[in-house]
């Protein structure tokens, strides 16, 4: 028996802002959408590199308010390419965490909230 990493569902309510936040400014490509028909609520799956989430309007099949931790190296890069974007919603900075990762934290227009951290020495 083998697990693969869960892929989280985040709660969405706006398409449009979802995909201005998690593609223009955060650089996740869309995988792909699907709709049960036109005018219905969306279900999508983002990916950056080997991260992958999948946002859905929904209701019932998550919350607004979660927290997401996300492992990454080259915080710093990524966080001064975030900021050059001059996204108005957002201006993360870099914490160090007492038990020793650098922790970047951004909520999505939703009330989800993405740590991307590091570990030390990556």
């Amino acid at each position: 028996m083998n697990f693969n990493s869960p892929i989280p569902i985040l709660r969405s309510f706006d398409e449009t802002k979802a995909k201005e936040f998690y593609v223009d400014f955060l650089g996740f490509t869309i995988d792909w959408e699907h709709r049960f028909e036109d005018n219905f609520p969306l279900y999508m799956q983002l990916s950056k590199d080997s991260c992958v989430i999948h946002l859905s309007e929904h209701h019932g099949d998550s919350s607004p308010g979660a927290s997401l931790r996300i492992s990454t190296i080259n915080l710093d890069e990524y966080q001064k390419e975030l900021l050059e974007k001059q996204y108005k919603n957002a201006r993360p900075g870099i914490q160090d965490m007492p038990w020793g990762t650098r922790d970047m934290a951004i909520s999505d227009p939703f009330g989800n909230k993405l740590i991307f951290n590091e570990e030390p020495g990556t």
